[in-house]
């Protein structure tokens, strides 16, 4: 009995290949590409907590080249929590165009400190470069692009590194830039994860005399941090002001979306093993935490679970973005769809999540439309937070999962058929999706603990055209981070918005992406900026990247 679900599952690969008469071609599949980069996160027999939780990784495009690069945080010795050896640098990879890579790290000045976990790109100052945030192990930083290839350490001017009076330093997993004002300026809100001091920490049993990392529940949680961009390179911290330090918690991810389509970017937190965070914008950079009346605190089961990365993305094509996070096994990879106004509904068992993802573990969920269908699809970089020594029922070290949307938020999952188990199984963490060869099909690159990382190029067979919008604004903030995107092709209606937040500790910063199918052009687009402005396309040709400017009016 347990075989019919995999069955019904692989039904439509079955129909084609009977109606064709050959071997069913996955609809969707990656090649994997090597890159010189391997995360050292300082793992010690003493299994300190950040060791499992590093990992963060950027697609963006650093010197406006029209290439998405690559930067990949790293780890530092666990005791000092410093860059004591090359091994963990940072590292920044330029891309040719053709998905070969270059380390420029050295001439970036991005090889980085201290015990980076987080990334989150944005342009601060509105001076058409992409800054970086990196969100670490009580530090974090903040990098100016010098728009030369260079970029500088601006946190102390910044103000964005001062030690909590309460909770001492804190352990950030990343961040999002959004407007929450719509001033257009990108505002900065940090995830932070537990409360961690090196020389306090608990030891926990795996087995006797074998000690493993220790369950989230014997450390307290913290507050996330808001910081509003004052328009001169400094930012002021208003977490308590507008209503998010008044609910710590244990984040792990973060989605920003306007949820209710009110005008105002939301805010929903995954937590590990605590309610989960939902944090409504009433406007004007003020926050009321709604979870539990939106349907988000928990699961439908009503358990506290390992929550991880997130991203927020329309997955059933009616205009409101749905919200997918992920988590160990036993306790799937939860779907929310979104009902508007404010109430979401757990759709894991119906979308057929539950019976797919139960025996996985999951760190980083990104959401794009990986065939170009016109249904945006979910790659999950898999692995646990256990160590390699872990007795568990499932493997420690697992391949990635790319769930294919069927329609209307169905799924079926594709490893080994999608080419996701060329590369060895691995305790993965990161993931970031953009197109880094320019054939119109979204990549994808991942991390993995003490193993090389991994570069999955999209070669998905069947020829389906797409589009692309590189946004930027005018009166809303050069990114157009917050912009809502509809596009009307073929019959089908899309949405999508625009934000960099995916995943676990991770940025995907490219131009925002529609799979067109057999059209060869978008019959209609419209854009609805931060500022409020509305602009219409129409008769767009496909496979491009188009860039757009706000009109100013």
């Amino acid at each position: 009995m347990r075989r019919i679900p995999w069955l019904l599952a692989a039904l439509p690969l079955v129909f084609w290949a009977v109606l064709s008469g050959q071997n069913p071609q996955p609809p969707i599949h990656f090649t994997y590409k090597p890159i010189d980069f391997k995360l050292d996160s300082s793992e010690t027999p003493q299994r300190h907590a950040p060791e499992t939780m590093a990992g963060g990784v950027a697609l963006f495009d650093y010197n406006n080249d029209g290439y998405l690069d690559i930067y990949f945080t790293n780890g530092a010795d666990i005791a000092t929590l410093k860059k004591s050896a090359p091994k963990y640098s940072n590292r920044l990879f330029e891309n040719d165009g053709h998905g070969n890579f270059k380390d420029v790290t050295e001439k970036a000045g991005l090889a980085g400190a201290g015990f980076d976990n987080g990334i989150a790109i944005g342009d601060y100052d509105n001076d058409g470069y992409k800054d970086i945030f990196v969100g670490g192990v009580h530090e974090n930083r903040l990098y100016h692009n010098n728009g030369n290839g260079t970029f500088t350490d601006v946190t102390v001017k910044a103000g964005l590194n001062q030690p909590d009076k309460q909770y001492g330093p804190l352990w950030s997993v990343g961040g999002a830039w959004l407007d929450v004002n719509n001033d257009g300026l990108l505002d900065l809100f940090v995830v932070n994860y537990l409360a961690w001091d090196f020389k306090s920490e608990p030891s926990c049993e795996a087995a006797p005399g074998k000690l493993d990392y220790c369950h989230p529940k014997f450390y307290k949680g913290t507050p996330n941090q808001l910081f509003l961009n004052q328009g001169n390179g400094t930012f002021k911290d208003i977490s308590a002001e507008c209503g998010i330090r008044a609910h710590p918690g244990k984040g792990m991810g973060l989605a920003v979306a306007d949820f209710d389509l009110d005008g105002w970017m939301d805010i929903f937190v995954a937590n590990d093993k605590v309610y989960n965070s939902y944090f409504h914008n009433k406007g004007r950079g003020k926050f009321e935490e709604t979870s539990f009346e939106a349907g988000l605190a928990l699961t439908e089961a009503g358990q506290f679970i390992s929550g991880m990365g997130v991203d927020a993305r329309d997955l059933d094509n009616d205009g409101l973005p749905d919200i997918v996070f992920v988590a160990l096994e036993n306790e799937t990879f939860p779907v929310f769809r979104n009902l508007g106004k404010g109430a979401f509904a757990d759709i894991t068992e119906k979308s057929g999540m539950a019976r797919l993802s139960v025996p996985m573990a999951g760190y980083s969920p990104t959401i794009a439309d990986f065939d170009n269908d016109g249904w945006k699809d979910i790659f999950v970089s898999r692995g646990h937070v256990q160590s390699l020594g872990y007795a568990s029922s499932v493997p420690v070290e697992q391949p990635n999962t790319v769930f294919r949307n069927l329609g209307a938020a169905r799924f079926q999952a594709l490893t080994a058929e999608a080419g996701l188990t060329a590369q060895s199984p691995s305790r993965h963490r990161g993931s970031a999706v953009g197109d880094l060869n320019g054939d119109g099909r979204p990549d994808v690159v991942v991390t993995a603990l003490a193993a090389p990382a991994e570069v999955w190029l999209n070669d998905s067979p069947g020829g389906n055209h797409w589009i692309e919008f590189a946004l930027e604004g005018s009166k809303s903030n050069r990114d157009g981070i917050g912009a809502r995107l509809k596009v009307v092709a073929g019959g089908i209606t899309q949405y999508n918005h625009v934000s960099f937040a995916a995943g676990y500790a991770s940025s995907s910063a490219g131009p925002t992406h529609f799979g067109l199918g057999s059209s060869k052009a978008a019959d209609l687009v419209e854009i609805r900026w931060p500022s409020g402005i509305v602009q219409e396309l129409r008769n767009v040709a496909a496979d491009r990247i188009l860039k757009v400017q706000e009109p100013v009016k």
